[in-house]
């Protein structure tokens, strides 16, 4: 028989779960960015709130709590170096054809303008990136600013840690900014003997203090590294021997970044201040001067999103970009669980004439988001949007390319978490030769690509076509 003591205790928590399950749905539907989201935590917190609760403190935050009070307290220097970095921005009158009020829109969603006078390369595949970076660092004279999502400690992530020491022993300031949930399996052992050598490795906290101790739903999902604020390296790939293509799981790693020199340095650089100032309470001192090249350069918009925005950044920057197409936009990304604007804007592009193209990858690495992407295609395959599986590895990179002028690099998927949980960065570049070489990239990608056709899951079977509608019911936090 069940003990009397447990049924008294029974008898009063369980009205007291449902009334805080119906305070909190009450919450969720004054809090919840999208009706489908408002209802769904409604309906949960009022009939399981034993399940719900507990779910709705880690899931149900849109908002990252204390990083734009974190800022704020450096607010007039961080205003400053903003207005420094505008000094190098470029009159859109000056950028490659199209209507200077397209380029406006997204200096306002960057808060920052194009910044003129930059070179670029783009570095494609796992040995180029870190061949590139490494060689970075190696030349490093006075400081390391190094940023991923994950680090692991492995062949390739030992012989970051190996540059990163060597350079803090010659007395070079390094400083080393790793997520706390994505890098989560780092050893601690590593991570001291970076802090032995002098190096300063700190996590992103997420959960910094008690009125955040929630907000691990939230990642940090940047990667960048400045050497000296005159070189930086942005783009896909964190440091694991996965994305060199040693995995028996992936095989062949298809990724991309970006190496820049010139101003938009600076604003590469500004973007790890924010995130160093809040994990740290500190203010690095860093160079800030602009010495554009004399002769030429690119013209490059940094962008840097998160869920401290007052804006969604990140899903206005793909809603504007999709829009803004007159002819080309091809879009690639290893996850596609897409805001409803973007599925629209998606469609209107197609309605325009305009060749809309996005690859994805054959194989899953996330169950899940993979699934939830089936879901998609009715929305975009009948209306015209081209869908391709990448058959070469494992597709990784973030890349959007848009007529033949504008191209962008960045750690953003089109994802509902890249969109609105994540900290993202993307570097968008207004020139004409630098769209020219990332069209080739993909033609060349392309080639290795399968289209998607309706059949790929109008002949699935009921199994599979249950679990790809739960999983995108699962969309907002995928």
């Amino acid at each position: 028989m069940i003990d009397r003591e447990l049924l008294h205790v029974l008898a009063i928590l369980v009205p007291v779960l449902h009334g805080l399950g119906i305070v909190t749905a009450v919450h969720a539907v004054m809090k919840t960015r999208t009706s489908q989201g408002a209802i769904a935590w409604a309906f949960a917190l009022i009939t399981l709130p034993y399940l719900a609760l507990p779910l709705y403190l880690v899931f149900g935050r849109d908002r990252f709590m204390g990083y734009v009070n974190a800022r704020r307290e450096e607010g007039e220097r961080i205003a400053n170096l903003r207005a420094s970095l505008a000094l190098a921005s470029l009159d859109v009158a000056l950028l490659p054809k199209g209507d200077a009020a397209v380029y406006g829109v997204f200096d306002r969603l960057a808060h920052m303008p194009f910044a003129a006078g930059n070179t670029a390369k783009l570095l494609v595949d796992g040995k180029a990136v870190f061949d590139a970076i490494f060689a970075g660092i190696d030349g490093a004279r006075f400081y390391v600013l190094a940023q991923f999502f994950i680090v692991h400690d492995d062949q390739i992530g030992r012989e970051f840690q190996a540059r990163l020491i060597a350079k803090a022993r010659k007395g070079v300031r390094v400083r080393f900014l790793y997520d706390e949930i994505g890098s989560h399996a780092l050893p601690k052992r590593y991570l001291r003997e970076l802090r032995d050598a002098g190096v300063e490795a700190r996590p992103f906290l997420t959960s910094r203090d008690l009125r955040n101790r929630f907000q691990i739903n939230f990642r940090n999902h940047r990667k960048i590294v400045v050497v000296d604020g005159r070189d930086a390296y942005v783009g896909g790939l964190n440091v694991g021997d996965e994305y060199l293509g040693r995995s028996a799981r992936f095989g062949a790693w298809r990724d991309t970044n970006v190496a820049i020199s010139g101003p938009a340095v600076k604003a590469v650089q500004l973007s790890f201040v924010d995130d160093w100032h809040w994990s740290t309470g500190e203010m690095p001192q860093l160079d800030w001067s602009i010495d554009p090249e004399k002769q030429g350069g690119k013209a490059v918009l940094v962008m840097p999103s998160g869920p401290v925005d007052r804006l969604d950044t990140c899903t206005l920057f793909f809603v504007h970009a999709i829009q803004s197409a007159r002819w080309r936009l091809w879009i690639t990304s290893p996850y596609f669980v897409p805001d409803p604007a973007i599925i629209s804007a998606l469609q209107l592009a197609v309605l325009r004439g305009v060749d809309v193209r996005i690859m994805l990858p054959s194989r899953p690495d996330h169950w899940l988001s993979w699934l939830a992407s089936f879901s998609y295609l009715k929305d975009t395959l009948p209306w015209g949007v081209k869908m391709y599986r990448y058959q070469d590895g494992f597709l990784h990179q973030k890349i959007l390319l848009i007529d033949d002028d504008l191209a962008s690099v960045g750690t953003a998927n089109l994802d509902m978490r890249s969109l609105r949980l994540n900290f993202e960065i993307t570097l968008l570049f207004a020139d004409e030769g630098f769209a020219a070489e990332v069209a080739t990239m993909l033609e060349a990608d392309f080639a290795r690509c399968h289209p998607l056709l309706m059949a790929e899951i109008a002949n699935r079977s009921a199994p599979f076509k249950l679990a790809v509608q739960i999983a995108r019911l699962l969309a907002p936090v995928l």
